[in-house]
């Protein structure tokens, strides 16, 4: 299908002068591709700095058609839309992101982006995919370990052994005030508090003690996990290195991303997922992709999204593959995830539900205020 894209490219194509919304989500990426090479570029902020392998492999498929790639975090992203658009400034055209529970209140309801599905994959995408906000594929926060150190599997087998003495100090992750998927996760705890009891009482044989001012196992387990010295940091790469590094000795554990398991044998890591874990080793959550409003190049915003989601092979081709690595999971079904992945129906990750995420957010945030 590529191969007939980009001999398309070099076709000379009337360009209507404009082109309604409407028409645009209705068109095929053979009709697309005309206005979009009119418009002859297209700026996309994205949570994955793979964006830029995204970007060679999107320019040589289209040529004429300029993908400017910027790195940003979703919050960052939320923040720079919301603060552009008040200033009437409209210069970027696709967000690729998470924070799903911020994204639907503070940019999807306003109308500061809206959702698009590409005609050629709507139907090979469950609609919970497709509704509110287009899911590019799943990704996670999980409790990952060293496997160098611990050859014989993950060192944590129940959540609440992180709260014992033999681990203070040696728990690990990225700030939940300033990166929204870890507060999420933190928020997906404390909204399963019977799976959490269950879990405390498998490991000390006792139920649970809630202190009167928290609302079930769940933020005792946060409130308890901050007190046994929880380490906070800027960035996925100071973790990263911090539990991977396979030279290291006395590895803490963190909740981080699957995904960069991706990364060991260029950094010298030995990242692994703790899958064995009771209740569960952390969260799987959507990451979208979405055209912002009054994006400058709405033909080109649609023709990135569409090829974001690949080809018709196993692996999704150019357009999915930089996103088809274990602990990354498609949303379209005719991808196979890499089988180097845990299948996804054997990851024991809690699926983050984003509208009861946003409803508890504030709550959540306001005690990990308390507990820092």
């Amino acid at each position: 299908m590529w191969k007939m894209m980009k001999a398309a490219a070099f076709a000379v194509a009337c360009v209507p002068a404009v082109a309604g919304a409407q028409d645009l989500d209705a068109m095929t990426p053979e009709e697309l591709l005309p206005l979009a090479q009119a418009e002859g570029k297209v700026t996309v902020f994205s949570l994955s700095s793979r964006i830029a392998r995204v970007e060679k492999a999107f320019e040589e498929a289209y040529p004429g058609i300029d993908l400017i790639g910027v790195d940003l975090s979703s919050a960052k992203q939320i923040a720079r839309i919301v603060a552009e658009q008040d200033a009437g400034i409209n210069a970027v055209d696709v967000l690729f992101l998470a924070d799903t529970p911020v994204a639907v209140r503070e940019l999807l309801a306003p109308g500061r982006m809206h959702t698009y599905v590409p005609p050629r994959v709507a139907a090979q995408l469950e609609e919970q995919f497709k509704t509110p906000l287009l899911a590019h594929r799943l990704s996670t926060k999980v409790l990952m370990y060293n496997e160098a150190e611990y050859p014989n599997g993950s060192p944590v087998t129940n959540l609440w052994q992180l709260t014992m003495p033999e681990w203070t100090g040696k728990v690990m992750m990225v700030d939940p005030t300033q990166r929204g998927e870890l507060l999420d996760l933190l928020v997906e705890v404390a909204l399963r508090p019977d799976e959490m009891a269950a879990a405390y009482k498998a490991q000390f044989g006792t139920d649970i003690v809630i202190d009167s001012d928290l609302n079930g196992a769940g933020e005792q387990f946060i409130r308890a996990l901050f007190a046994n010295d929880l380490i906070l940091v800027p960035n996925s790469d100071v973790l990263n290195k911090a539990v991977g590094d396979k030279t290291a000795t006395g590895t803490p554990v963190a909740f981080g991303t699957y995904s960069d398991r991706r990364d060991n044998e260029e950094e010298g890591w030995a990242l692994q997922v703790a899958n064995n874990v009771e209740p569960a080793n952390g969260i799987l959550f959507p990451v979208v992709l979405a055209v912002a409003d009054k994006a400058p190049s709405p033909a080109a915003a649609r023709l990135v999204i569409d090829f974001m989601f690949g080809d018709d092979s196993d692996t999704g081709g150019p357009g999915f593959e930089p996103f088809n690595v274990p602990g990354d999971y498609a949303t379209r079904s005719t991808i196979k995830d890499d089988p180097d992945s845990v299948p996804l129906e054997d990851l024991k990750a809690w699926t983050i539900r984003p509208n009861v995420i946003a409803e508890n957010r504030a709550r959540i945030a306001d005690l990990i205020i308390t507990l820092q």
